[in-house]
């Protein structure tokens, strides 16, 4: 069977080149602390990786703090950030929404966040805050006013985090234009490996270090560093940065597919279509089809896409990003998410189309 993969939101391939990089890395020995020869040689080729992944996003080698993945990073961020209220968009990924207690800021029914409502919040309250809003929205693609939102929180002299996993790799980034104080970033959703990721952090943040009993990572962080995913993290970000140019082809064939699937089912909902989103991501909904159903009859047909965020153990649940965008229950409850990356081929999506256009067309012979 043909397969084809369209679930490059919960994780994207392995580039080749990292790859290769990353079995060079496992070949050699040396702890990048350590002085000798082989640590000297191993501390080289991390301080090079630092220097990949700061390139990506604009930002100085010294402001990468490297972590176990997205989520670590999303964690040393919020929890690390001492004596600040914490403010979080309603739309942001479990693992800023778990990190801490925290006031929520509503989106928009384009799920877009609401910045009249975060001004409002930070005024309310003269206690200083920390705000995170992601760039990009894993479930819907959804790209937040983040540089807008940053000149509101500084000018109340709060923080502003910034979770970039899904953005990094598909939009030009740029954190000083951003105005982000901290930005998360991970390996796996640009073409690195799994289990690694980083915090940008701005010079004169304070932050404390949640992993104790070593000074790695400027003391923010200890623990030997990951190498080998380290290095594999720091190509993929190198190739990235060169080839952002290419998800405008992705965009089209993300158009295409939304015109296909919405043209062969006339009930279909797309979510966060009317407004500027990542070019690889459509969210939709087949009415009364539990997503449940959609996931597992399109695997069963080759198509592998996710319902709404792939991050909670393979659990299929209803979407908090849809419910923060007033999208009815059950409407909600039937929503995909369907993503595609830079190998992605129009084979794909006539592999997708006819899946889903056959799954509807069992559901309208079951309901006659």
């Amino acid at each position: 069977m043909r397969l084809a993969y369209l679930d490059w939101n919960a994780t994207a391939p392995l580039r080749p080149e990292a790859a290769a990089a990353m079995t060079e890395s496992l070949a050699r020995c040396g702890n990048p602390s350590s002085v000798h020869r082989f640590g000297r040689e191993a501390r080289r080729a991390l301080e090079a990786a630092r220097a990949q992944v700061a390139a990506l996003v604009g930002a100085a080698a010294a402001a990468i703090v490297f972590t176990s993945g997205g989520t670590e990073a999303n964690q040393l961020a919020l929890r690390g950030v001492a004596g600040r209220r914490l403010l979080i968009a309603a739309i942001e990924h479990d693992s800023v929404r778990d990190a801490a207690p925290a006031t929520v800021v509503p989106v928009t029914p384009q799920g877009v966040v609401d910045l009249d409502a975060l001004e409002r919040m930070l005024a309310a309250d003269p206690r200083p805050a920390l705000v995170s809003l992601m760039l990009a929205n894993n479930e819907t693609g959804v790209i937040q006013p983040v540089a807008e939102a940053a000149r509101l929180v500084h000018a109340h002299g709060a923080l502003l985090h910034c979770d970039a996993v899904q953005a990094a790799g598909k939009l030009p980034l740029d954190v000083g234009r951003l105005g982000a104080d901290l930005l998360t970033l991970s390996a796996h959703k640009l073409g690195g490996p799994q289990g690694v990721g980083a915090l940008v952090v701005v010079a004169d943040v304070p932050l404390r270090a949640l992993q104790i009993g070593g000074g790695q990572e400027r003391g923010r962080r200890a623990g030997t560093e990951n190498l080998p995913g380290i290095v594999g993290f720091g190509v993929a970000c190198a190739i990235a940065a060169r080839e952002l140019d290419g998800y405008a082809a992705v965009a089209t064939l993300r158009d295409a597919a939304q015109r296909r699937l919405t043209a062969m089912v006339p009930e279909a909902r797309v979510y966060g279509g009317n407004t500027a989103r990542l070019p690889n991501t459509l969210c939709l909904a087949m009415p009364g089809v539990p997503a449940a159903t959609q996931v597992m009859a399109l695997d069963l047909a080759g198509v592998m896409v996710s319902a709404g965020s792939a991050c909670s153990s393979g659990k299929v649940r209803r979407s908090h990003v849809l419910d923060a965008m007033g999208v009815p229950a059950a409407a909600a409850e039937s929503a995909i998410r369907i993503s595609l990356g830079w190998s992605t081929t129009p084979a794909d999506i006539d592999q997708l189309a006819e899946a889903w256009g056959a799954l509807y067309a069992r559901r309208r012979a079951s309901a006659a």
